[in-house]
């Protein structure tokens, strides 16, 4: 049975001689193992669709619950994440915490607008890195059914903290940047929003942990 999807690359492994084993994040069908077959030979047709980080529109072969990957038109490949350290080890991050995602279960709607929104801001340099960090975490825990009561929030921030956590938890996720904060309150904002994502995931990443090591966090 074939399925045409959106897909996003979050994680891209090589196998055997010339194929790549992905994990997409699909628009229909959730998060997905694709094996992609030959795909690192030269002059592959699906070459440009098994990076990291790629958005394309994927026709898929499902076969016994396993999927390949058979076509692929690629949309965006975030390519200024391949020139700025920063912006690449924060996109890892984001991919890691979207593969928490339960395979081939329903994606809640919006997580996929939210991850390409901040893979784009990231890759053309809108807004800081850490104001697309706060962005997502704190959206992201929302959308999967986290978001914070009003009391928590007012428990850990500070006024200007507080208006920003309360924008980007309601504004359209087109202008998810739109927030200002500096100093205390910024600090603040980063802090809680990593915190309380990692709380509810229950878990750690390395990557998070490189993006650390490079000095971007306040």
């Amino acid at each position: 049975m074939h399925a045409v999807v959106n897909g996003l690359v979050i994680r891209s492994v090589d196998y055997k001689e010339s194929d790549k084993i992905l994990t997409v994040l699909t628009d229909r069908l959730g998060k997905l193992t694709v094996s992609a077959r030959g795909a690192r030979r030269r002059g592959s047709r699906l070459l440009s669709a098994v990076q990291l980080f790629a958005y394309s529109e994927m026709t898929l072969f499902e076969y016994g619950g396993r999927y390949r990957l058979d076509e692929a038109e690629t949309r965006e490949q975030f390519a200024g994440l391949r020139r700025d350290l920063d912006g690449a080890a924060l996109a890892a991050y984001l991919a890691d915490v979207l593969g928490t995602e339960a395979e081939g279960a329903p994606l809640q709607p919006g997580v996929m607008r939210l991850a390409l929104n901040c893979l784009y801001a990231l890759s053309n340099k809108i807004g800081s890195c850490w104001k697309v960090k706060a962005a997502f975490e704190l959206r992201y825990a929302a959308l999967c059914g986290y978001e914070p009561d009003a009391e928590t929030l007012s428990r850990a921030l500070d006024g200007r903290a507080l208006t920003c956590a309360q924008y980007i938890l309601r504004c359209d996720l087109k202008g998810i940047l739109s927030f200002a904060a500096e100093g205390e309150s910024r600090a603040l904002l980063c802090g809680f929003t990593e915190k309380y994502l990692l709380s509810r995931l229950e878990r750690g990443f390395s990557t998070l942990d490189f993006y650390r090591n490079l000095g971007e966090l306040p």
